[in-house]
């Protein structure tokens, strides 16, 4: 993906200063145990500190450099029981053994942590490329909308998820979706891939939004019924359809269930684009039937839309308080072509100080912008 994010830079650089930290700690140990032993009585003994220097050096450093503490740890400590008379032979012995013990055992574990974490790597390198698959990064340009997507991991390195969001140019205009898949994991990726999937096919083929939303409801009703146990009866996808016909400054909306899209103008001006009539999220007519109806609002030139997951409303700071990207974005403006990605970088960014680090659900975001006339010409000039 283009775009990913995860802790927060506050977070990361408190991390960093962490493992730093760590990762000097066996050294210091060493430092710290050679001169209590050696200013100390004989009766006093720095052995903890010898023995815990390999072992805190197993998970942070290479094979060779955890090796390499090892062989220290057990050289300072016969060097200074070699120099110190008054030790007795067995209680030397006993600490050495102990200590070289130690290492051989943080040698070990060196080796099974760095197995486990090329088995990782891999493992998140196939989500990556199962992501990407899944859920390609939109052009920035399509149908003549200026286009920005992000998928925010709520964990660090995480990939697969829920959250989903698809654009196209068709003959009806440019169509997209934004949705959320209730689950986590290779199932949720599953129905992403069922829905995703059936929007690009129903986007050329039907003739108005609403019959694009009744194709993805038997989409999933299909996929229900291949689901074993809970998901069978209870899967579903929030999700929000929309239309931009080329030409027409209006936007065709369909919800089903899903946050409401903001149309922010480019004088600052923010609309909420509630649903006129609430719907159930797809998944779900199994409950009732009642035909979708899309709602129809202005959308001109500089305006920009936002769609997104709950990731992003639902996000709390630590007082409990959600984040309402409405309130938030009132009165500001995110000029340019360029306006599209700067508005999800600092919602990004505002999510992350918001919650200090700690979201609990992915957020997908999709910004669409329609273009001035001024753009039109300085494109003209590069």
């Amino acid at each position: 993906m283009g775009q990913r994010g995860g802790t927060g830079g506050g977070t990361r650089g408190t991390t960093a200063h962490e493992r730093a930290f760590v990762r000097a700690l066996p050294l210091l140990l060493l430092t710290v145990g050679i001169v209590y032993d050696a200013s100390t009585p004989a009766e006093f003994t720095a052995a903890p500190l010898f023995t815990a220097a390999p072992l805190i050096a197993a998970p942070f450093y290479s094979l060779l450099n955890t090796v390499l503490t090892g062989i220290t740890a057990s050289v300072s400590v016969l060097v200074l029981h070699y120099g110190n008379t008054n030790t007795s032979h067995v209680e030397a012995v006993t600490e050495l053994v102990t200590v070289a013990t130690v290492a051989a055992l943080a040698i070990v574990i060196n080796g099974v942590i760095h197995r486990g974490n090329d088995r990782l790597a891999t493992a998140r390198s196939i989500a990556e490329a199962t992501q990407r698959a899944v859920l390609p990064q939109p052009d920035p340009r399509i149908g003549g909308l200026d286009i920005a997507a992000r998928y925010e991991a709520a964990q660090a390195d995480a990939f697969i998820g829920g959250d989903l969001y698809a654009v196209q140019d068709t003959p009806h205009g440019v169509r997209l979706v934004v949705g959320d898949v209730r689950g986590k994991g290779m199932g949720a990726v599953a129905a992403v891939a069922v829905v995703i999937g059936a929007f690009r096919e129903a986007a050329e083929q039907e003739a108005t939004l609403e019959a694009v939303a009744e194709r993805l409801e038997r989409a999933l009703a299909r996929e229900g019924t291949r689901r074993d146990g809970l998901d069978a009866f209870e899967g579903f996808t929030t999700a929000v359809l929309a239309e931009i016909r080329h030409g027409e400054g209006l936007v065709r909306l369909v919800n089903r269930g899903h946050p409401a899209p903001l149309l922010l103008r480019g004088d600052g001006r923010l609309c909420v684009l509630s649903a006129s009539e609430p719907a159930l999220p797809l998944g779900m007519g199994e409950l009732g039937f009642w035909p979708d109806r899309a709602d129809e609002s202005e959308f001109p030139p500089g305006a920009m839309l936002l769609f997104y997951t709950d990731g992003l409303s639902e996000a709390r700071d630590a007082a409990g308080e959600f984040y309402d990207p409405a309130t938030r974005l009132g009165g500001r403006i995110f000029p340019g072509r360029e306006g599209p990605h700067a508005l999800l970088a600092a919602l990004a960014q505002e999510v992350r100080r918001h919650t200090g680090g700690a979201a609990t659900d992915d957020m997908a975001l999709l910004a669409v912008r329609r273009p001035t006339a001024g753009d039109a010409e300085v494109t003209g000039r590069d």
